[in-house]
C-alpha cells in the first residue's frame, strides 16, 4: 500500500471513530434529558406495571399500561411550559374481592412552567397546576373525583448523575358525591446515573400519602434502561423491579415490575 492509500484509509479510520464517539455522546445526552422531567424533549413513554398480592387475602393482582407524552411548549427566550401526560390503561382481578376490571383509569395532566437555562449553581426546576380527570370507564377504575393541586420539580444534573424530586398535591374539587373527598400528596425522589453509552441505572419512589385515610403507598423501583436507535428514531427501552416498602391492606404486596419503551423525539 502507498504512503498516501495508507493515509487516507487512516484518516477514514479515525472519521469513523470520531462519528461513532459524537454518535455515542449524542446519546447518552439524549439518555440524560430523559431523567430530566422538564427537559426540553418530546418524548412518548409506555410503562407496562404488574403488581400482585392485592387486598388482605393477597390473591388479586393488576396490570396497567401508561402511556404519558411529554410535549415542552415554548412561551419566549427564557421560559418553556412542559406537558406531562398520564393516561393508565388497567385489567385488575381480585383487587376488590370478587370482581374483575378492565379499561381506562383517571388521567393526571401536569403543567411545569419552567427556566430554559438552569440556575448559576446548575439548579434545574419548574412550577404548576396538576389535574386528576375522572376519565375512567369503570367506577372501580375511577376515583370518579375531578382534581386540582400543585406540582413542582427540582434536580440537577452533576456529570453522569441526576438526582432530584418530583412532588404534587390534589385536592379534591367536585364529582360524585357518593365517594369520599380526595387529598392526597405525591412524592418522587430519584437518582440516576446514565454511561457514556447510554446505559441508564436509576432508582426512585413514587409515594403517595392519602390524608383522609392517613395510608402511606411506598414502592420503591430500581430500574435498567437503554438508548438505541431503529433506524434513525431513538428509543429508550427498560426494565426492572418493585418493592412495596409500605402499602394498606388494600393495597399491592410482594415485588411488582415495570417495562418501559419510550419514544423521543429530539429537535
Amino acid at each position: 500500500m502507498s504512503s498516501r492509500n495508507l493515509a487516507s484509509a487512516c484518516t477514514l479510520v479515525f472519521c469513523c471513530a470520531q462519528a461513532s464517539m459524537a454518535a455515542a455522546e449524542d446519546s447518552a445526552e439524549l439518555a440524560k434529558k430523559l431523567s430530566n422531567p422538564v427537559a426540553a424533549l418530546i418524548s412518548v413513554p409506555l410503562q407496562y406495571n404488574y403488581d400482585h398480592h392485592y387486598g388482605p387475602d393477597k390473591n388479586g393482582h393488576k396490570s396497567y399500561l401508561n402511556v404519558q407524552p411529554v410535549v415542552p411548549i415554548s412561551l419566549n427566550a427564557d421560559w418553556n411550559v412542559i406537558s406531562r401526560t398520564i393516561v393508565p390503561i388497567a385489567s385488575q382481578s381480585g383487587v376488590i374481592p370478587g370482581s374483575s376490571e378492565s379499561g381506562l383509569g383517571d388521567v393526571t395532566q401536569s403543567l411545569f412552567f419552567s427556566p430554559k437555562a438552569p440556575t448559576s449553581s446548575g439548579i434545574i426546576w419548574g412550577v404548576g397546576p396538576a389535574f386528576l380527570l375522572p376519565t375512567g370507564t369503570d367506577p372501580n377504575l375511577s376515583a370518579r373525583k375531578w382534581g386540582a393541586g400543585p406540582t413542582g420539580v427540582i434536580l440537577k444534573q452533576d456529570g453522569p448523575w441526576t438526582y432530584g424530586a418530583l412532588a404534587s398535591h390534589i385536592w379534591g374539587v367536585g364529582g360524585s358525591s357518593s365517594r369520599r373527598d380526595l387529598s392526597n400528596t405525591f412524592l418522587q425522589p430519584f437518582l440516576s446515573y446514565t454511561t457514556k453509552d447510554a446505559w441508564t441505572y436509576s432508582l426512585n419512589t413514587e409515594s403517595t400519602y392519602d390524608w383522609k385515610a392517613k395510608e402511606w403507598s411506598l414502592p420503591i423501583n430500581l430500574m435498567v434502561s437503554k438508548l438505541v436507535k431503529f433506524g434513525t428514531q431513538p428509543v429508550s427501552l427498560g426494565g426492572g423491579v418493585r418493592y412495596w416498602a409500605d402499602n394498606p391492606d388494600t393495597g399491592a404486596h410482594d415485588v411488582g415490575v415495570r417495562f418501559v419503551m419510550t419514544f423521543l423525539f429530539p429537535k
